[in-house]
């Protein structure tokens, strides 16, 4: 069992330090908020419509984070002073097996945070973290995918290091148009 973890991403000179750690159930509110986003909901295939919804979907991803199969992280403005951290994105590990040399990173950030590099910077984290963490394990190379008419995950892999691989066919229903495949290996 991969013990869950908390990573940290430095401030920018315009956003605050980065906390990621795995969700809770408390988390379920601020889950909720995000996800009225109508253009979150455009990438997402997950619908979460009330904190009913955002608990099961928090214990799910406790679930796979013990069966070690996905690392899910909250990622968090880091409290400053009297401000209180803050849900601004997700990040995660999905698709990790022993002795498998691929996993597969996702993400999305919540919209009143998005411009200040909160995905790259969390992207970045967990990216060093599972390669130190599954290295052993065989883990030679991460996957980044997304829609192809979607320009800001693009810019979001580019910045994180991962670069283009190759346009991938549509997928539906799950992936209703062409996506891009972006690598990064351990040696990036």
């Amino acid at each position: 069992m991969i013990t869950p973890a908390t990573l940290n991403a430095g401030p920018t000179p315009t956003a605050p330090a980065l906390v990621l750690r795995p969700w809770r159930v408390e988390d379920a509110a601020a889950l909720v908020e995000v996800y009225r986003d109508p253009v979150l909901r455009r990438w997402s295939v997950t619908w979460i419509e009330c904190e009913d919804d955002g608990e099961k979907w928090v214990r799910a991803q406790e679930q796979a984070w013990s069966a070690g199969v996905r690392f899910t992280f909250a990622v968090l403005e880091a409290a400053s002073g009297s401000t209180p951290s803050r849900l601004v994105g997700n990040v995660v590990l999905k698709k990790v097996a022993p002795g498998k040399p691929s996993a597969e990173v996702g993400y999305w950030t919540a919209a009143w945070a998005r411009g200040r590099s909160v995905a790259p910077r969390a992207v970045e984290a967990v990216t060093a973290w599972a390669f130190e963490t599954f290295r052993s394990d065989g883990l030679e190379r991460l996957e980044l995918l997304h829609q192809v008419d979607n320009p800001a995950s693009c810019r979001v892999a580019v910045k994180s290091g991962y670069a283009f691989d190759s346009t991938l066919p549509a997928a539906p229903p799950a992936y209703p148009v062409d996506g891009h495949l972006h690598i990064r290996h351990t040696s990036s």
